[in-house]
């Protein structure tokens, strides 16, 4: 079988992209400090950004082919530890792709819709990137970083990702959900837009991208939706109570990273490729079906 090396296989994407992939793939996932045990695929622990345990890897595993999903992808984090997350989000990602290169194998990249500054959405892979945040800004270099030292990079900007909570991470409806049951009071943008998808949804976005796609690609959902209506979806799908449920602005809440009011993405280069994300409500449908 072909062997796929997916780095950050015990973050919340890169689980969901395992169970996925290991139907057609010899699976080799690294992870760093959250040890798990997925079924039918081989863990490795690796410090991602020691170039050293980096090639180890590339030389014990021989992979077909690479997709590089571990990041720190938390903006406030990446805002007040610019060092810790430049080793991960930055040079480890360079790195990748030149071993990719050396090794001339498939390698996607996971990217973000934060590489946008929120002013001029919906965006198309065309559109400048313009960062307001060291996290898309990190990414952006990335991204440039990569195409240079290979220029066969599928990558790939991510939107904003929800679905199961896995046995190490969760998304970000978890807690809304949980403070929704709990008839506590939970505040939601209504002047920040995205193009959320699931974590499902987006791990075949990434394996088609992976077989498909050299350059950027966007793989955001057919909806673009404020957080507070995703809320409202949300308590209608899961029959919650929606009394909790409040609408705040991004100016109300104080948060290290700045963030972009709308970078919802222009996905109809990956659509016309075959990367079909159901609607909001049957995406989180599935997820009750799932459980």
């Amino acid at each position: 079988m072909k062997k796929l090396l997916i780095t950050g296989a015990s973050g919340f994407l890169g689980w969901h992209l395992c169970q996925l992939a290991k139907q057609e793939w010899e699976i080799y996932g690294t992870y760093l400090f959250h040890s798990l045990e997925i079924p039918d695929i081989t863990m490795l622990k690796a410090d991602l950004t020691n170039f050293q345990e980096l090639q180890d890897i590339f030389n014990d595993v021989k992979p077909t082919a690479v997709i590089h999903t571990a990041a720190h992808s938390q903006p406030n984090f990446c805002q007040t530890h610019p060092e810790e997350s430049h080793a991960i989000n930055v040079t480890a990602s360079c790195n990748i792709a030149g071993l990719c290169a050396d090794n001339s194998i498939p390698c996607a990249f996971t990217s973000t819709d934060l590489v946008f500054d929120g002013l001029n959405a919906p965006y198309r892979e065309s559109d400048s990137v313009c960062p307001v945040n060291f996290y898309g800004e990190q990414k952006a270099i990335a991204e440039a970083g990569m195409l240079e030292r290979y220029p066969m990079t599928a990558v790939c900007r991510m939107p904003l990702m929800f679905g199961a909570a896995t046995p190490t991470a969760k998304s970000f409806i978890q807690p809304f959900i949980q403070t929704l049951k709990a008839e506590k009071e939970l505040n939601l943008f209504i002047d920040e837009f995205r193009t959320p998808v699931s974590g499902t949804t987006a791990a075949e976005g990434l394996l088609l991208a992976l077989e498909k796609v050299n350059g950027i690609i966007h793989l955001g959902g057919k909806e673009r939706i404020s957080r507070y209506d995703f809320g409202q979806i949300l308590v209608e799908v899961f029959q919650l109570s929606a009394i909790g449920l409040k609408s705040c602005r991004q100016q109300d809440v104080k948060m290290a990273a700045a963030r972009p009011a709308d970078v919802s993405l222009d996905s109809s280069k990956a659509f016309a490729l075959g990367y079909q994300p159901l609607s909001l409500r049957k995406q989180l449908q599935e997820l009750i079906n799932s459980q």
